[in-house]
């Protein structure tokens, strides 16, 4: 099964042996991982605009994939990268399976409320409220529900690790789970999923 590995290493100075070390640990395990940095399969019109190109060719990249994989780490604030959590969602409403995985475990309100600082307060009901007087979710979850959730009706899992902070980018620990749960699931299925599923 080719997987995409949604996450957000392109940013990292060395995105490309991040990649490596990832496609290297789903080779191990049976699997071709594809990077967001890769060549698209299908190369974008020359004359759109550089961004419009990159979007373009990970569109690319996603459709020809049987399934995904998306580091959700909390980036530059409580919640996962937006562009990340992005396909995670093109992925699932393909119908195809996704896992995510975190190198932070805390829940998602422990990180909204230490993001907040002083402007998370209490609500009579029990709640939280952020300066604006607009909820906190807490359901116990990961993430924002729509993420966990996405993940869990896709049959996947949201693996949770405590990484050391200086490697929350570079520890594998979690993705490596997600790739031994992907490998199980498409051996239960029997065949990967089709990656190029007729359009209606």
């Amino acid at each position: 099964m080719r997987v995409y590995l949604a996450g957000p290493e392109v940013f990292l100075p060395d995105a490309l042996e991040v990649a490596a070390a990832k496609k290297r640990i789903c080779a191990a395990h049976g699997l071709e991982g594809v990077f967001p940095l890769d060549p698209p399969p299908r190369a974008p019109p020359a004359d759109r605009p550089y961004w419009m190109r990159i979007y373009l060719g990970n569109e690319a990249h996603i459709r020809s994939c049987g399934g995904l994989i998306a580091n959700l780490t909390p980036f530059r604030g409580p919640s996962a990268d937006a562009g990340t959590v992005f396909e995670l969602g093109f992925m699932r409403a393909l119908g195809r399976p996704v896992m995510g995985y975190s190198n932070e475990a805390a829940e998602f309100l422990t990180r909204t409320r230490a993001f907040l600082g002083d402007q998370a307060r209490p609500r009579a009901d029990g709640g939280w409220e952020d300066a604006e007087a607009m909820g906190l979710e807490d359901f116990g979850l990961a993430d924002n529900l729509m993420i966990d959730g996405g993940i869990e009706a896709a049959g996947g899992a949201f693996e949770r690790f405590d990484a050391a902070p200086m490697q929350r980018w570079r520890d594998f620990t979690a993705f490596e789970a997600c790739c031994r749960r992907l490998k199980a699931m498409g051996e239960e299925r029997g065949t990967a999923p089709d990656p190029f599923p007729p359009r209606g």
